[in-house]
């Protein structure tokens, strides 16, 4: 161990961006002794996979982006790269206009890029298509304008970033906003894109409203080849579901030593001696018993619980961060899995399943937000007689399903689903899975805010900040967010 090197390095949350702090940890510095606290009896936070309908079905996130490298990455490291699989199917719907429509060639990110698809989708109608139209015909010497970007402007956008909905609104209209945009952008952040920092989950699209003439062109000159010819997947998997990984992972960690103690909240960090040297002390609670109190000390801490537990555990000592922390909200949703008889739905199932956007007239929001096709999307889970199918509920500014029993979230989405895809009879089996709090909102200026976070977290002696209400709310983003504070750490 080289001089200066942490002797133990306390991770505290034991979801993915924590496992994946624990691992960079061993794997840089291998005599350090690394301990992981997790408040739940459970590791790996939002993977989780469970037994539904006789099969292994995930109860979180099914997938990860592939064009992202950290989490193929942890799988080679695993040797689990020959498990990964992607979708069997491609393609996907939206609601709009009354029926089920197929999303139109050429998205990027819910923004059309070519026109012809989106006029052929029908999603939008005619009045619908025309600013999109004059996207196309805008002059290159000549750019629509950004308009007031001060901080008094809708949204809170500033000089560096803009709210996505408000760029796609001026750019391609209400109906691309409302019918792409939204669903798709929104639905990956359970977001709401009038109030979505373009720098931090779009920020291709920023570059593109900067750029002079079509918003469509220059987002097209963005899009990787792939995205196009669709010989590289966008999505994979690992057979027997996402919670694999953790599985997988969690042995791996015991294996080098590390410590996963489940079961056991962090609920202060103190120090001992100079605040500048003395090293940090961990208090614990276990859950459910007594023998809380004064835990291990620990030369370095990563911080990778949520944003409102990071703040109560840094408060003490630095109120200005754990202000900043504190501002960051999120949106809870559910995940419905039904299982159906095969001739009970009348739809095909083809594709990997629709989006549902908010509403546009006057009638409430559907709750569901979206509906995934799982014995279509993932081969492996089909089998001969039913179908599984998975329905999402909740965003920002709807928490609706909060209040429902797990017998009437299912009943209303079924209420609403029935339309949508021809349900002639009830469903075989129900499963409701909570995430309360799970997404945290990238509002305008988030990176902005994040960056000063971590510049704040790093003048606290070897602690450094991750998860996902810093860099991004998706798996390999996750995954990168750990491994880059255990890196930090360390230095």
């Amino acid at each position: 161990m080289s001089p200066g090197t942490p002797q133990t390095v306390a991770v505290v949350g034991g979801g993915i961006a924590g496992l994946s702090a624990a691992w960079e940890l061993v794997r840089a510095e291998p005599a350090v002794r690394v301990i992981v606290f997790e408040g739940d009896g459970r590791l790996g936070g939002k993977l989780r996979t469970g037994t539904f309908g006789g099969r292994e079905v995930d109860l979180g996130p099914d997938a990860f982006v592939a064009r992202r490298p950290e989490a193929l990455a942890l799988c080679a490291e695993l040797g689990l790269t020959e498990d990964l699989v992607a979708p069997g199917v491609r393609g996907a719907s939206v609601w709009a206009r009354g029926r089920l429509r197929p999303l139109p060639d050429g998205l990027a990110l819910g923004v059309p890029t070519r026109f012809g698809p989106l006029l052929r989708s029908g999603i939008c109608s005619p009045a619908g298509l025309a600013r999109p139209a004059l996207d196309l015909l805008w002059p290159a010497r000549g750019t629509p304008g950004r308009g007031a970007s001060g901080p008094g402007s809708p949204g809170g956008e500033t000089e560096s970033d803009l709210a996505v909905g408000g760029v796609v609104r001026r750019r391609m209209g209400a109906q691309v906003t409302s019918r792409l945009a939204g669903p798709l952008i929104g639905g990956i952040h359970a977001g709401n894109v009038d109030l979505m920092s373009a720098a931090a989950v779009f920020p291709a699209l920023l570059e593109a409203d900067r750029q002079r003439g079509s918003l469509m062109r220059a987002l097209a000159a963005t899009l990787p080849a792939r995205a196009t010819t669709g010989e590289t997947p966008v999505f994979l998997t690992l057979r027997g579901g996402m919670g694999r990984l953790v599985d997988v992972l969690s042995r791996a960690l015991v294996e080098r030593g590390v410590e996963l103690r489940t079961g056991t909240t962090v609920g202060e960090l103190g120090r001992l001696g100079p605040a500048d040297d003395g090293p940090w002390v961990v208090g614990t609670d276990p859950v459910g018993g007594a023998g809380g109190g004064a835990g291990p000390e620990a030369d370095g801490i990563v911080v990778a619980v949520p944003a409102p537990a990071a703040a109560h555990l840094l408060r003490p000592h630095d109120g200005a961060l754990a202000d900043a922390l504190e501002t960051v909200t999120y949106a809870s949703v559910a995940i419905i899995t039904f299982r159906f008889s095969a001739e009970a739905v009348g739809h095909p199932l083809d594709g990997s399943g629709f989006l549902v956007p908010r509403g546009e007239g006057a009638a409430p929001d559907p709750l569901v937000t979206a509906c995934t096709w799982l014995t279509s999307k993932w081969p492996e889970l089909a089998r001969p007689g039913d179908v599984l199918i998975r329905a999402s509920v909740g965003r920002q500014g709807d928490d609706r399903h909060t209040s429902m029993s797990d017998d009437q979230l299912g009943r209303h989405c079924l209420d609403e689903l029935g339309p949508m895809i021809d349900i002639r009879r009830p469903p075989d089996e129900v499963l409701v899975t909570r995430w309360p709090d799970a997404f945290p909102q990238y509002t305008v200026g988030h990176l902005s805010r994040v960056a000063a976070m971590e510049a704040s977290a790093a003048g606290l002696p070897r602690l450094a900040l991750a998860g996902a209400a810093l860099h991004g709310v998706g798996i390999p983003a996750c995954i990168g967010s750990g491994r880059r504070a255990a890196r930090a750490v360390l230095r």
